[in-house]
């Protein structure tokens, strides 16, 4: 493991896991000593899926399950909110929980929960997109009549959403306004090739107007509705000009903007793109930052899948590793 450009070194904890793990992802807790997070989980010796929540001591103890449940099938995306969490399935399920009642409503393979944590977005295979609150159905898209895949989305506000997929293309829409996309970006960018794909989308809450995306062969990019002809390349394997390596060549599976970094640096203007966090396919867990180097905080020998910033104290990261093991890292 290497970890380079770090003031001070991160603590790391590691917890050997007997499944493998899909996705991570932290729980709103009462407690700061206290802390809570959720896993969706798949036996390959028995072919079952489970979704199980862990509460974790101030020495990185975990806990016996304190909730466990099986889905129907393997869970294919995992979000949480501080007053719920929605796992959705495979198969075509989705399933929200709010303690201590669970809603279930027909769903496919992509979820999105609202600010309010009643809104959720759910991406269709043949391209659609279903809208729900409280478990309702409220609206519907077909975008791309079915020819279009979308892989990731993310709200921007109570009514508007942005969705990505191949090619890098991203599009934004408007739940008061029927039809089209209301502002797309092609993805045409890389000297004409569109080949890649979009894997997770992030949205800050004080700059909805840009999105941060992530995808295929180390791509991270940030694309600002105010400028809208050209990305923001903060990673990729043709920006050599700008930084002294590309952070990484694989898939970059999740992005978040990281409000720990940006406590740190003081003088991020407000045209400049907020640092970001991103874990990848060749196992890096680091920060980058618009026109700086990247800082790894994990380089591992298996991929990082997913990760999850705690928003209560974001100094603390979760990860989960494909070689069935949690890591929990902690920021002086």
């Amino acid at each position: 493991m290497a970890i380079t450009n770090l003031p001070k070194t991160p603590k790391i904890h590691r917890i050997p896991q007997p499944k493998f793990i899909d996705a991570i992802r932290w729980l709103s807790s009462p407690s700061p000593f206290q802390k809570s997070f959720i896993t969706s989980l798949y036996d390959s010796d028995f072919h079952t899926p489970s979704l199980e929540i862990h509460s974790l001591d101030p020495s990185k103890t975990l806990t016996t399950a304190l909730f466990s449940w099986t889905p129907p099938s393997r869970i294919s995306s995992l979000k949480s909110t501080p007053s719920l969490f929605a796992a959705s399935t495979f198969l075509g399920s989705l399933h929200i929980f709010k303690t201590p009642e669970e809603m279930s409503v027909l769903g496919n393979d992509m979820s999105d929960l609202g600010e309010e944590g009643v809104s959720v977005l759910v991406l269709e295979k043949m391209g659609g997109l279903i809208w729900l609150m409280r478990g309702e159905i409220l609206g519907g898209f077909l975008m791309g009549n079915g020819l279009v895949s979308y892989s990731a989305v993310k709200w921007a506000s109570p009514s508007e959403f942005v969705t990505g997929g191949c090619g890098f293309g991203l599009q934004w829409w408007d739940l008061r306004k029927s039809g089209a996309a209301v502002a797309q970006f092609k993805g045409n960018w890389d000297h004409g090739t569109t080949s890649g794909i979009i894997h997770s989308i992030d949205i800050h809450p004080s700059r909805k107007h840009t999105c941060l995306a992530g995808g295929s062969s180390g791509t991270v990019f940030a694309w600002d509705l105010r400028r809208q002809q050209e990305p923001i390349i903060l990673s990729s394997i043709g920006s050599s000009d700008t930084m002294t390596h590309p952070l990484s060549e694989s898939e970059v599976w999740e992005v978040q903007y990281d409000c720990y970094t940006k406590s740190l640096n003081s003088n991020i203007s407000s045209s400049q793109i907020l640092p970001a966090m991103i874990c990848s396919e060749d196992g890096i867990l680091a920060v980058i930052g618009q026109g700086e180097e990247p800082t790894e905080l994990l380089a591992e020998p298996c991929a990082i899948n997913s990760f999850d910033i705690d928003c209560q104290n974001p100094s603390d990261v979760i990860c989960s590793l494909e070689w069935e093991s949690i890591v929990i890292l902690s920021r002086p």
